[in-house]
């Protein structure tokens, strides 16, 4: 027994000596390592580790006598705030946190536990990719990984944190995850990098250009948020867990803050003018419906004309989409349409209730967003809101024009309330185009045309919520300040909704 007693405190003090010399190298480079990301992240003292013995059996070009403690990956459980989540977290400082069979294999078993005791799975990337000594096993670990957060999606929420360089096969792991979070100044990912890219195009990039944080928050879409160090971003990740129920036979969380039911919102009126072509900070109209300082932004530098993200209502976690006069008037264009698909797909998957915030003058027009495929992406609003089930309500502010309307509030998407404020305007289009189509002979040809009176006609006529409400498109034209009220009120009624969909393999997204 004495002797078993020794093999095990030789092995546990060979893992503690591994993190002090981690802990040492991380911070030379102004970085934290893998234990302390994870100290960081998790409650005090929740962190259980699994798999601290696993190491790789290779032994090709000298990795026999190589040592890569936990093959470079810790593994485990804890809790943040009393929810349980399982993470892995690499340890760039073992071999460069390179991914091998045995390192494949453990991020492949802690998703699968997760997926099993339906709890979030969190990775924490720093790897310099493939381990080339291993050769196609590597590869073929990667492939573990990708089917493993696969059969995890729309199971249990999964975040991937980069935390250093995510590049080659690995960056297609975090683009199967539902939240990347990024920190500027050390994180990179890409799946090829500047000297192939120079190689084959001729083509000179440097890795800030092509994989930083910035970059993948503001132009491709592939990270969600950026913060500035470590901690924040960390803070971060806890704070949206927050919001997001365990898994998907859960619900949409309850955090009372104590908000009243019955406030008022006068100030909304101050915030949204009545004219239609003047602009406004939506954010401001989110703000001062939802309960207080509970709005957290999603996606926050990409596609600025909307915005998305998770706020508490009545202390109940809900879901927003919210159109952005500030930027392209609000309209949907391709990169908007990506952003809200995405979103309403997951918020779907896990039971969050979603409420829209329209003002929205139509898709953007243009030969750029035709050639490149408006259609498709815009289609893509389309089914994420007519294939959800979840409550789903649509207050309109001002304009709900042409197929914008169908997707943002037509109720024969599924939507479950449609409200409009007093000055709403819900056409096919503004007044001056739907004139221009109309009167266009008598423009051509009558010099005396009045084309002022005419749009002002048709502006009394239709631009309003009530040949809307009339039909039953709209269910009711609301008080611009009982805008809070209405809406607590309207879910609470359809908070507990029930929608089954036809059975079939599964759909084909646009």
């Amino acid at each position: 027994m004495e002797k078993e007693t020794k093999e095990f405190e030789k092995r546990k003090n060979d893992l503690i000596n591994a993190d002090k010399n981690s802990i040492e190298k991380q911070h030379k480079k102004g970085k934290l390592n893998a234990i302390e990301r994870i100290h960081l992240l998790l409650d005090s003292e929740s962190f259980v580790e699994i798999g601290s013995l696993m190491e790789h059996t290779s032994s090709d070009f000298g990795l026999d006598k190589k040592k890569i403690p936990r093959d470079g990956v810790v593994t485990g459980y804890g809790t943040i705030d009393g929810k349980r989540v399982f993470l892995y977290s690499q340890d760039f400082s073992s071999h460069g946190g390179t991914l091998g069979s045995v390192h494949s294999q453990k991020i492949k078993n802690i998703i699968e536990l997760a997926i099993k005791s339906g709890s979030p799975v969190i990775g924490l990337f720093d790897s310099g990719g493939a381990r080339i000594e291993e050769g196609i096993e590597a590869l073929d670990g990667f492939g573990k990984i990708f089917s493993s957060n696969v059969k995890a999606n729309g199971i249990i929420p999964q975040i991937s944190i980069i935390l250093g360089p995510c590049a080659g096969g690995a960056a297609y792991s975090p683009g199967l995850t539902d939240f990347v979070f990024m920190v500027d100044g050390i994180s990179n990912m890409f799946v090829t990098g500047p000297k192939v890219i120079k190689k084959v195009t001729g083509e000179n990039v440097d890795m800030k250009t092509l994989g930083s944080a910035q970059m993948h928050t503001s132009k491709s879409g592939v990270a969600h948020f950026i913060y500035s160090n470590e901690n924040d971003c960390l803070e971060g990740v806890k704070k949206l867990i927050s919001y997001m129920p365990s898994n998907y036979l859960e619900y949409s969380p309850i955090y009372d803050i104590g908000d009243p039911i019955y406030r008022t919102n006068p100030i909304l009126k101050d915030i949204v003018p009545e004219d239609p072509q003047k602009s406004y900070n939506v954010k401001d109209v989110i703000n001062e419906i939802f309960d207080k300082e509970s709005f957290f932004e999603i996606h926050e530098h990409f596609a600025n004309n909307v915005v998305i993200g998770f706020a508490y209502l009545n202390g109940f976690s809900i879901g927003i989409v919210a159109n952005q006069p500030l930027y392209k008037a609000g309209s949907i264009d391709i990169l908007a349409s990506e952003k809200i698909s995405k979103f309403v797909n997951f918020c779907d998957s896990f039971n969050i209730p979603i409420i829209n915030l329209v003002d929205v003058p139509g898709y953007l027009p243009g030969t750029d967003q035709e050639t490149n495929g408006i259609i498709k992406y815009g289609a893509g609003v389309l089914y994420a809101y007519s294939n959800s089930t979840i409550p789903k309500i649509a207050l309109i502010m001002r304009k709900a024009y042409g197929g914008a309307y169908i997707a943002m509030c037509s109720k024969e998407l599924n939507y479950d309330m449609v409200f409009a404020w007093p000055y709403a305007q819900i056409a096919v289009m503004g007044a001056e185009q739907a004139c221009e189509i109309i009167y266009h002979k008598e423009i051509a040809t009558e010099k005396k045309f009045n084309f002022t009176k005419k749009v002002q006609e048709y502006e009394k006529k239709y631009l309003n919520p009530y040949l809307a409400a009339k039909n039953g498109s709209i269910d009711e034209v609301i008080e611009i300040e009982r805008t809070r009220e209405v809406l607590i009120k309207t879910f609470e009624i359809i908070k507990n909704k029930r929608q089954f969909t036809a059975k079939k393999k599964h759909s084909n997204m646009p």
